[in-house]
């Protein structure tokens, strides 16, 4: 694999960032995660955080070096992070449960898979234009999903999401793939302060018109501005596949040359912080470090 990855995460006007978000890889499969912790409950931070290290042990014992199903990984993995968090909350003697969306996407082999529980969103642009965009499972979408067949009360808050990790029922997971992928294709995961600020029109724009390194925290910033001084926290992790083109701001990575039992992830290094201010590039370079040590390490040891 070959592909460049650029993520920020940025404070709103919420008293702390919920948001995480990171990635992992293997020789052969890379997964690509974000989840955002829920206002209303507890620890919405700690929901999120558990949610991406679930899917990270699950890749790394899997992913050897790749997949054998990408899609029941997802969705195991997932349902694992939603028992994680009922397991937390028993364990703490918590009333409630702390509550998270996700959305996470393997890239193995040329394809893509994906898989989302809440309103965390999956783009996928190709050639400056928008190919695939996960719906969220909000009163909202369900609505415009299904208006024509069963109408909603208006006396829902259409906002509302149906399902999401650690919720009392078991969680919905919408998966998609294998989805063949071109180079120079684009996916991003964000959380909901990114799309509620942008619509789907100007986050292609940016994603066709721009470097990786400059559509990112461009974005990032029209979203805060557009949210004002109560915005949400805005977290955006863009990938492009096979990326022709690589500024020094940006993590290119070439896979080929990885040995077998070599695992790599920036998602503990992301996950680090208590979410009280910014997550950027900055947070991530010693993990970065790392990852090229680990590289170098296996290489020598092939030679």
């Amino acid at each position: 694999m070959k592909f460049s990855v650029y993520q920020v995460s940025r404070k709103g006007g919420r008293e702390k960032n919920e948001d995480r978000m990171g990635y992992c890889y293997t020789r052969d499969s890379g997964l690509f995660a974000l989840a955002d912790g829920m206002g209303g409950h507890p620890e919405g931070e700690v929901a999120s955080q558990l949610a991406l290290q679930t899917l990270a042990a699950a890749f790394q014992r899997e992913a050897k070096s790749n997949l054998k199903s990408p899609l029941r990984f997802l969705q195991d993995a997932i349902l694992a992070g939603h028992h994680q968090l009922l397991r937390y909350a028993t364990e703490k003697g918590l009333v409630d449960t702390p509550r998270t969306t996700v959305v996470a996407c393997v890239l193995q082999g040329k394809a893509a898979f994906w898989a989302h529980c809440g309103d965390s969103r999956l783009y996928l642009v190709r050639g400056g234009k928008l190919i695939a965009r996960t719906r969220d499972h909000s009163y909202t979408e369900l609505q415009q999903t299904l208006s024509q067949v069963v109408p909603i009360d208006a006396r829902f808050n259409r906002s509302v999401l149906f399902t999401c990790l650690g919720s009392p029922g078991k969680p919905v997971i919408d998966t998609v793939g294998p989805v063949n992928l071109q180079t120079g294709d684009r996916l991003i995961v964000c959380s909901d302060g990114l799309w509620s600020q942008l619509d789907d029109d100007a986050i292609v724009d940016l994603l066709t018109t721009r470097s990786l390194s400059d559509a990112v925290p461009e974005m990032v910033e029209r979203a805060l501005r557009n949210g004002g001084a109560r915005g949400d926290n805005v977290t955006v992790l863009a990938v492009e596949w096979e990326a022709v083109e690589e500024s020094d701001s940006t993590a290119g990575i070439s896979t080929r040359s990885l040995g077998e039992d070599v695992f790599a992830s920036t998602i503990q290094a992301s996950l680090a912080d208590s979410g009280s201010g910014d997550l950027d590039e900055a947070e991530i370079e010693r993990s970065i470090r790392e990852i090229n040590e680990a590289i170098q390490r296996s290489s020598k040891k092939r030679s």
